[in-house]
């Protein structure tokens, strides 16, 4: 494994560990040493060629769910067992009420002290139940997520298709946009993995500026990026394609003193009643591949 590969590896574990610390409101050395530790099982578990994939960061997503999952058993056994033992001392005041005069002031205060000690536990359980359901939130968000560029990842692509594509009568047009960056092996090759991070970086904070609030970004997987443009006709799906374009190549990346350029092809389509996510992402796709042996750093559209 290159050096480079071996820094790239260690900043998103150290990025990792700083997100998680903040996550906890009381962190301590036992849950960083089990990250660590679990952490590095998984590195030597990785083939070389695995170290740039996201699997790396979504097995730690796995153990944070793990951890959540078992603070919540744990909390649950407590106020299970914390319950079963005022419902026993409950079940002991009404054995001595039958078996000695009634004493109807001291059996008021100790079934008041009871209901007290319940309500309790019962508020304790709420509140944990709340912060574990906050923490679980946040996840899912994390993990909706692309590591490197902070756009949406396929994941959440995913999701988002299949609710729109279910609506059988979606009340407006949205496009689907799919970009490739042109010749990225060879910058990859001439400047090193690195530099192909950082131009990945560059192109998801053009698009994220770029685009409209309503609009959505995401890495498809690689050098490709998907795009969905809501509430638009061709005419102005067209417009800000072009515009994308256009601040991509008029802009250049700074990499160790050196002014990088880069160009993206895109493929877009128009979503048409009876698409399927896969549907939509072929057309898109295809469209991509005419305007890539059409000379790149241009777009072509596909629509049924």
């Amino acid at each position: 494994m290159r050096k480079d590969e071996l820094i790239s590896l260690a900043n998103e574990m150290c990025k990792e560990l700083s997100t998680i610390i903040e996550q906890q409101e009381n962190a301590s050395k036992e849950q960083i040493a089990t990250y660590l530790r679990e952490s590095a099982q998984i590195i030597m578990n990785l083939d070389d060629k695995d170290i740039t994939s996201k699997g790396f960061v979504e097995s730690l997503f796995h153990n944070a769910y793990k951890e959540i999952a078992e603070r919540s058993i744990s909390s649950y056994a407590n106020t299970n067992e914390n319950i079963e033992k005022l419902t026993k001392l409950q079940e002991k005041t009404l054995v001595e009420c039958n078996t000695q005069q009634i004493d109807l002031p001291s059996l008021t205060s100790k079934f008041n002290e009871i209901q007290l000690h319940m309500s309790q536990e019962v508020k304790k359980a709420n509140e944990i139940i709340s912060q574990l359901t906050t923490q679980v939130k946040t996840l899912e968000e994390k993990s909706n997520l692309d590591s490197l560029t902070k756009v949406y990842n396929r994941r959440a692509l995913s999701s988002h298709l299949k609710l729109l594509c279910s609506n059988s009568d979606l009340p407006y047009e949205f496009h689907l946009l799919m970009l490739d960056i042109d010749d990225f092996k060879s910058i990859n090759d001439k400047h090193g993995h690195l530099a192909g991070d950082k131009v990945l970086i560059f192109i998801a904070n053009i698009l994220k500026k770029t685009l409209r609030e309503g609009d959505k970004v995401f890495r498809y997987g690689g050098e490709e990026f998907v795009i969905i443009l809501n509430r638009v006709d061709s005419e102005h799906c067209e417009k800000i394609t072009k515009r994308i374009l256009e601040i991509i190549s008029s802009n250049k990346l700074i990499y160790k003193g050196e002014g990088l350029r880069v160009t993206m092809s895109v493929g877009t389509t128009k979503y048409s009643a009876g698409d399927t996510p896969d549907s939509i992402i072929a057309r898109a796709d295809k469209a991509l591949y005419k305007a890539k042996n059409s000379g790149k750093n241009q777009m072509v559209s596909e629509n049924k």
